[in-house]
């Protein structure tokens, strides 16, 4: 793989991911748009060994999953055995548990989360944690984001961050890139725009953010996974969305 990949989250498609015909499809069919990579993150029931099997038929990798808190907490040996069969060294959490969305919870997530991180080093992967944008509430003049990622070893937490939700939150994601600057392996991209009823996701490019700064920041912190994510479409086809952003990101210089 080359040093920065552009990858689909397969979120955007979880409509087209509930069993295992379905997914065999869908992979085929993000290939064809281009991808070369997935985040895999709202599969249906799908044997571990079987989607490795679609995923090498295709030709895409996996530069990281979503995988559920209790897995990491209840079965880490099987997450790890299933990651290795991707050839998946970069486990995240989509979200954070709403049991710790607290000031105080923040920081007990991040001591749980830097022991998962442990763990799984020692199988040669890290952990990744995806922002929202509740996580900007502040706490003594400290976003709970930055509580986070200060209470625990980046070596073992690293920050995916997501552009839309640092907007969202009001943050510059440009910024907060770099605040993370060596602490970020992978990326979420994801516009922001108008729309009739207020904001809206959209397709990278068709929005508002500041994608020079944005992609110039990712570069100097040496991000390598750049993963396309829109959690709505709204009116278009989740496949059409993933490849106006493809397309767009390559008329920016990203291949």
């Amino acid at each position: 793989m080359p040093d920065t990949v552009l990858a689909a989250q397969m979120y955007t498609l979880r409509k087209f991911t509930r069993n295992p015909a379905d997914i065999a499809r869908t992979l085929a069919k993000v290939r064809a748009v281009g991808y070369q990579a997935i985040q895999i993150s709202a599969f249906g029931p799908c044997d571990p060994a079987e989607l490795a099997r679609m995923l090498a038929g295709e030709g895409l990798a996996v530069c990281s999953t979503h995988t559920p808190w209790p897995r990491f907490l209840e079965e880490m040996d099987q997450v790890i055995e299933e990651h290795r069969l991707w050839g998946c060294q970069h486990p995240a959490i989509g979200g954070m548990p709403k049991e710790y969305r607290s000031a105080e919870g923040v920081v007990a997530f991040a001591k749980a989360a830097e022991q998962v991180g442990r763990k799984l080093a020692q199988a040669g992967m890290d952990f990744s944690y995806h922002n929202h944008n509740f996580e900007f509430q502040k706490a003594g003049g400290t976003t709970w984001l930055e509580r986070l990622y200060e209470s625990c070893d980046g070596n073992y937490v690293k920050a995916e961050i997501d552009t839309y939700w640092v907007q969202a939150g009001g943050g510059d994601p440009a910024a907060w890139i770099r605040k993370y600057a060596g602490r970020m392996p992978i990326l979420h991209l994801k516009d922001m725009v108008m729309g009739p009823d207020g904001v809206r996701m959209a397709e990278i490019g068709e929005g508002n953010l500041n994608w020079p700064a944005i992609l110039a920041a990712a570069k100097d912190a040496g991000v390598q996974w750049y993963c396309v994510e829109q959690d709505d479409c709204y009116e278009r086809d989740p496949f059409e969305s993933l490849k106006i952003s493809l397309e767009n990101l390559h008329e920016m210089a990203m291949r």
